[in-house]
């Protein structure tokens, strides 16, 4: 079966074949973009776990080791923990071989997570049954959860050749939430897996915003229950969003960049009104990504959505 909008797999190939022709990548500008990146995964990931440290703070945390008055403790060591689990995935891409998504590395990934946190259980598997909070889904008994697992290393192993890469992370992601190993840190690591997968195939880091919680866990819900293509496209438009921040970076200024903007100044240069734009952009079907709170998109974007609907269109009447 097919999960990832096929507009949304084209316009992430396209941009990963641009960021490649533009190899080999300048150090400094590729180091900074990859610190700036840790960083904000780090916020993102736990704040969307409850974490109260700001993206100043994750950042003063991290790389001045300053300690945030009246943030607890817990906040400080997550942040540094995820951190570090974020440089070990790192130093696997830097060395060219493909890490092979194991129990073994499951395990020893949730202990770099944990480690300062929940000694007693990182890298453990629970040993009683859990109850996710919000959500509609039960996850295994802890009995069932090594089988689960060995279920899980199979399907890797007969769908990492049949699905598309952003397919396959996401629905990794998926399955390791769901399957829910651990008493705590079942998201990071999971969030952790998927972007080691699509680094390791020259993608930049897909970071879940915070600001995106409320939709991400809409989708996970929708995924529990069989339908895995808004979850799968979700995860498409935040790497995406990742390639466009790259993308914008990395290109020599003396070639052409697109300059993203806001809805309502691209609907004044476009035959669209911006509601309909965010419309277009929620569904994945526009180039857009979020700053914030808002949509940006570029002219550009919208005349590539104007002629894909005009040659479809063609190919329908045909």
């Amino acid at each position: 079966m097919k999960y990832l909008n096929k507009n949304l797999q084209s316009r992430t190939e396209r941009k990963l074949k641009e960021l490649n022709k533009l190899r080999p990548l300048p150090f400094s500008a590729v180091k900074k973009l990859q610190e700036q990146f840790q960083i904000e995964m780090t916020y993102n990931s736990n704040a969307i776990e409850g974490n109260s440290l700001t993206l100043k703070e994750t950042f003063l945390v991290i790389n001045e080791g300053i300690t945030i008055k009246g943030k607890p403790l817990k906040d400080h060591l997550e942040a540094k923990n995820h951190q570090e689990a974020l440089e070990y995935l790192y130093d696997l891409v830097e060395k060219g071989k493909k890490q092979t998504i194991s129990e073994y590395f499951l395990r020893n990934l949730h202990k770099l997570i944990m480690q300062e946190t929940d000694k007693e259980w990182a890298g453990k598997y629970r040993n009683s049954n859990v109850i996710i909070v919000g959500a509609d889904h039960i996850p295994p008994d802890a009995i069932d959860i090594p089988n689960e697992m060995e279920k899980l290393r199979k399907w890797m192993e007969q769908n990492k050749r049949k699905l598309h890469i952003i397919e396959l992370a996401a629905l990794i992601h998926h399955k390791l939430v769901n399957i829910h190993p651990f008493f705590d840190g079942n998201g990071r690591t999971a969030r952790l897996v998927m972007n080691l997968l699509l680094m390791q195939e020259g993608y930049p880091l897909a970071i879940v915003l915070k600001n995106d919680r409320k939709k991400y866990y809409r989708f996970l819900n929708q995924a529990d229950k069989g339908n895995l293509i808004p979850f799968v496209n979700f995860i498409a438009q935040s790497l995406e969003h990742s390639l466009d921040i790259y993308l914008k970076s990395l290109t020599p200024f003396s070639q052409k960049r697109e300059t993203f903007l806001s809805l309502s100044e691209i609907s004044k240069q476009t035959p669209y009104s911006s509601k309909y734009l965010n419309l277009l952009a929620r569904q994945g079907k526009l180039e857009a990504h979020k700053q914030g709170r808002n949509w940006l998109t570029t002219k550009e974007a919208v005349e590539r959505y104007i002629k894909d609907r005009k040659r479809n269109r063609k190919i329908n009447s045909n």
